[in-house]
């Protein structure tokens, strides 16, 4: 689905129109990203005029923008409580009064409401029913007789065809039940078909709650095509299906794939055993008859469900109890620091409760970490819901930690693993300390960039296969991708995972996703998410549907040519029989989601879990994690994961439409566009990978893209929330420009390249810090052309050099070599695993190491025909991954990388020692000892 956005885009600059679109009220809505910025643009354009109609300004064609605002509004306003088609009627009214002053009054109020956001946290359901010809103030509560609402507030859809009247009593009637010892505040919003319901679920996202009437219409009356747009989420699914008068069943499983966090209830007039086969996809089913109050209370308990935070709840409890301090930490309860005459200032900067909360014991409603029997299990149990895993396990020493426990539970020594050589170092590592043997995949280069993209799947079933034809696959274990990269690189885990599963029916799948933990809430990136993938994948092989096509595939497959081709160029089914999905997924909580640093989770959709990995992955678990883990860390993963579940699609929605806003300022700006290029998917995915023919999200010339088709189809999909720029035209390479930014503007970046960096969009983001991005930029590129204008022949030459270096003077990125013979499992092997960890010991010993340095020195020693091997890791930032692992040879384009390279830091390289390298005389005892 495209981006959904909020009042967080940025203020346009003077005479751009709001967000760089046309007027509300043109019959052409296209240019706009999706409806709500059609809503919130219209709202805008509607106070607007209803103020110079105030003023009496132009009233013949203000008068015609408010009626066309309005009649914009009112398809729109069906699908949102607040202020919904019953505030649109009663402004209407006040138009055909000509009452122009009320108007405009109500339609600011309004207006700021929705800016803001202001409106769900009051008592806004009230005045709704507040009759409008009272002059109330929404903005301050006065006239509502009650203070600003301190609890959360979310809208329940009811999915019924019911006329104006019966809407209106069943509003009346659930809403009075409503209490002020509730926890929560809601508000209705009624729509009459399973359509609207989609649209509404998408476009709303402050919906919580559905109640589905048996039986609804199937068809919106509403065209409006920027609204259709929202039901393409829906990928493949068809709409005109037969749906057997079972239209609330289909509704209520399309609504558990597109937003499964909701709470979905049905309500029917026929026994339940009626309604479908099966396992229905409603929390409760309500009969006709039943009462509104049971209603009411169910929808409470879903939402506090979801609200309750067990970990937190309870470390909250035991940091208010006077409790006596008679076990570790003398820092517990602030102690050591109240009676301190030298680090008050430590209680004043971090304040009294985060020393309140500190413990080593595990009671008081309390748990353990490494035998978690309460709390902490109950925190990870609904982790794993909101997830989609199987088993959530939380990990406070980061997401390094998370992927050395997998691989130690799941690969033993000589197990061999299908490995990405830019992963993580923390795999490569994980790998030396399992003892596993690693297979380096080469993901594709982007040398233009100095970045690499992803593994294609071709190259990773021919590497299968090439281990099959060595008598090895057996011992295959293991696909370790990164899962999305750093630049934003994401693959198509389902078709990964379905294609290698024809070739290998037990491997095991690990996904790193430290940066996408993000993706589960919304619904377009989800499907790219290792546990939605695995989810899919498991309940397609149960269906007899499947097994039919499989075994029709099969027959096609059994009359091509027996050769490699049939593998590599058709598309592969596994045998439903046989397939066991097996995938992990590691996520850095922390770096996209709400959770203190090092707060990671472990994701596990295991089907032979308890069967093969439990006993082993416990054992694991004790390994890496701590005794004394970091309450704090794990209470911020318990709360992470209910802001998630109760606002992460409105929140990665936003952060989406923040990144879009930058794309859009960054292209439409003649100057920006000088020195600052976005790059999109054209650049950064080669267009085999691309069949959707996606090229980018915006273009000045044709506006915004739609990404469904792309993220159903493509091999690779580009993350919109990272915006990758190209800034060779200021002529600074990535890390300069990085400290000139931080230095300069307190504007802080993570990722760079030779002549890129990378600019994340969170849910952390605002409006401000993307307009503060905007203003520097803008102030940058203003800066170098007063600059230009003043430079001489000499400076524009050395300038035009400083550039060329960063276009067309780059190093080009090298492939993993090869292990030194006296490292591969086997000395006459055919294939490229190498035994990591007995390098890694040999170099133990110094005196078997030396060092060479890249003054020419390394270089000599090559061309004299001398085999270098890598005593170490050797890691440039950036890329910031191993391009030497111990036991690696040295080739020359390595070499090259090395001597072009100009990073501050490269990890286990010493400039003033030099690289350091197995002497010859080591390799060659150590390969007599295995002979």
């Amino acid at each position: 689905m495209t981006a959904e956005p909020t009042r967080d885009a940025p203020t346009a600059s003077p005479g751009d129109s709001a967000r760089g679109e046309p007027p509300a009220g043109s019959a052409d809505l296209s240019r706009f990203l999706n409806a709500s910025f059609v809503r919130h643009d219209t709202w805008d354009r509607l106070r607007a005029a209803s103020e110079r109609m105030s003023r009496g300004v132009r009233p013949e064609g203000s008068r015609r923008e408010v009626a066309e605002a309005l009649a914009l509004l009112k398809p729109i306003e069906l699908y949102w409580a607040f202020p919904g088609r019953r505030a649109l009627r009663q402004l209407e009214e006040l138009v055909s009064e000509e009452n122009w002053g009320l108007l405009a009054r109500r339609v600011g109020r309004v207006s700021r409401l929705l800016a803001s956001g202001t409106y769900r946290r009051r008592a806004t359901a009230a005045a709704n029913e507040r009759s409008w010809e009272e002059d109330v103030d929404l903005d301050s509560g006065a006239g509502l007789g009650e203070d600003v609402e301190s609890r959360p507030y979310f809208e329940v859809l009811v999915v019924d065809d019911l006329g104006e009247e019966e809407e209106d009593e069943v509003r009346r009637r659930l809403l009075e039940l409503r209490a002020d010892d509730d926890p929560f505040v809601y508000d209705l919003v009624v729509v009459p078909s399973l359509e609207d319901a989609l649209i509404a679920v998408l476009f709303n996202y402050g919906i919580q709650s559905c109640v589905v009437r048996y039986s609804v219409p199937l068809r919106s009356e509403q065209r409006l095509e920027v609204l259709q747009g929202y039901l393409a989420a829906l990928g493949p699914h068809r709409l005109d299906e037969e749906l057997d008068g079972k239209s609330s069943i289909t509704l209520g499983r399309l609504l558990r794939e597109v937003r499964p966090e909701l709470d979905l209830f049905l309500v029917t007039d026929v026994p339940v055993d009626d309604v479908a086969g099966g396992r229905l996809p409603f929390r409760r089913v309500f009969y006709r008859q039943e009462d509104y109050a049971e209603l009411h209370g169910n929808l409470l308990k879903g939402v506090g469900d979801r609200y309750r935070t067990p970990f937190f709840s309870a470390l909250k409890s035991y940091s208010q109890r006077p409790t006596g301090v008679f076990h570790a930490m003398p820092l517990s309860r602030g102690k050591s620091i109240a009676r301190s005459h030298w680090i008050q200032d430590m209680a004043r900067f971090y304040g009294h409760k985060i020393f309140q909360a500190e413990t080593s014991a595990t009671t008081g409603g309390l748990d353990s970490l490494l035998q978690p029997q309460g709390t902490l299990r109950e925190a990870q149990d609904l982790a794993a819901r909101a997830f989609g895993a199987k088993r959530t396990y939380f990990v406070t020493n980061g997401t390094s930690a998370a992927n050395k426990i997998v691989a130690h539970a799941l690969l033993q020594p000589g197990d061999i693993a299908l490995v990405a050589r830019d992963c993580h170092k923390s795999h490569h590592y994980a790998m030396q300390l399992a003892g596993a043997l690693p297979f380096y995949l080469d993901p594709y280069p982007l040398s233009e960039y100095s970045f690499y993209g992803a593994v294609p799947l071709r190259q990773i079933k021919a590497q299968l296969l090439a281990l099959r034809a060595a008598g090895k696959l057996d011992r295959v274990r293991m696909l370790l991708l990164t899962n999305c990269t750093f630049d934003g690189i994401t693959y198509h885990p389902e078709r990964v995972m379905q294609e290698c599963l024809a070739i290998k029916p037990d491997l095991v799948f690990l996904w790193d996703e430290a940066w996408f933990a993000f993706a589960t809430f919304h619904p377009t990136l989800r499907r790219r998410t290792g546990m939605e993938a695995a989810r899919r994948l498991r309940d397609r092989f149960k269906t007899p549907e499947y097994r039919r096509t499989w075994e029709r595939w099969r027959e096609r497959w059994e009359a091509l040519p027996d050769d490699e081709s049939r593998w590599l160029d058709h598309e592969l089914l596994p045998d439903p029989d046989r397939a066991r999905l097996r995938v992990y997924v590691t996520q850095s909580t922390h770096k996209t989601l709400t959770a203190l640093r090092q707060g990671s989770m472990i994701h596990v959709f295991d089907q032979d879990f308890e069967r093969v990995s439990a006993d082993s992955f416990t054992s694991a678990y004790m390994t890496y994690t701590s005794t004394s883990p970091n309450y704090q860390i794990l209470a911020s993963l318990d709360i992470g994961r209910r802001q998630v579940e109760l606002e992460g699609y409105e929140l990665v929605q936003r952060c989406i439409e923040l990144s879009m806003t930058l794309r859009r300022r960054l292209a439409s700006q003649p100057l920006l566009d000088r020195y600052f290029r976005v790059l999109g998917a054209a650049e950064m995915v080669p267009e085999e990978f691309r069949p959707s023919g996606l090229t980018g999200y915006y273009d000045p010339q044709t506006g915004w893209v739609r990404m469904e088709e792309a993220w159903a189809r493509d091999e690779f999909a580009l993350d919109p929330t990272r915006v990758t720029v190209w800034i060779a035209g200021v002529g600074m390479d990535g890390d300069a420009f990085k400290e000139h930014l931080m230095d300069s503007f307190d504007i802080q970046i993570n990722k760079t390249s030779r002549n890129t960096v990378l600019f994340m969009v969170h849910i952390g983001t605002t409006r401000g810090a993307i307009t503060h991005l905007i203003e520097v930029l803008t102030r940058i590129a203003q800066d170098l052309e007063e600059r230009h204008e003043d430079l001489g022949p000499a400076e524009r030459e050395l300038y035009r050099r400083r550039v060329r270096a960063l276009t067309e003077e780059l190093p080009p990125l090298p492939n993993f070599s090869r292990f030194h013979r006296a490292f591969l499992s086997s000395p006459d092997a055919k294939t490229r695993e190498g035994d990591l960890r007995s390098a890694s010991f040999l170099a133990y010993d110094g005196e078997r190491c030396e060092h060479l340095p890249l003054d020419g020195t390394l270089r000599a020693e090559v061309e004299a025909g001398r085999e270098i091997v890598s005593a170490g890791f050797v890691t440039p930032y950036p890329p910031g991954f191993p391009v030497l692992v111990p036991g690696q040879v040295l080739s020359p384009e390595i070499l090259h990388y090395l001597e072009k390279v100009e990073v501050k830091e490269i990890h286990g390289y010493r400039p003033e020692l030099g690289l350091r390298v197995f002497r010859r005389e080591a390799l060659e005892k150590y390969e007599e000892q295995k002979a």
